[in-house]
């Protein structure tokens, strides 16, 4: 889940669907502005993506990582 400043959701888009290891990213409504898939081998990557890519984005405010488990 990934929360935008204002104004920034849809330029995010495309730079986030570009980052390695995301699946898909979709603006929704709601408290949070995209929220993307991330698929990768181990948790490790997918918190790498989230915390050193994803966050690193000019606009990106905020974020929040739910692991599944099956």
């Amino acid at each position: 889940m990934v929360k935008t400043a204002a104004g920034k959701s849809e330029g995010l888009l495309a730079d986030i669907r570009g980052l390695e290891n995301v699946a898909e990213a979709h603006i929704v409504a709601g408290n949070y502005d995209i929220i993307a898939e991330v698929n990768a081998p181990e948790v490790y990557d997918i918190l790498e993506t989230v915390s050193s890519s994803m966050q690193a984005l000019d606009g990106v405010t905020d974020t929040k990582t739910y692991i599944a488990m099956d």
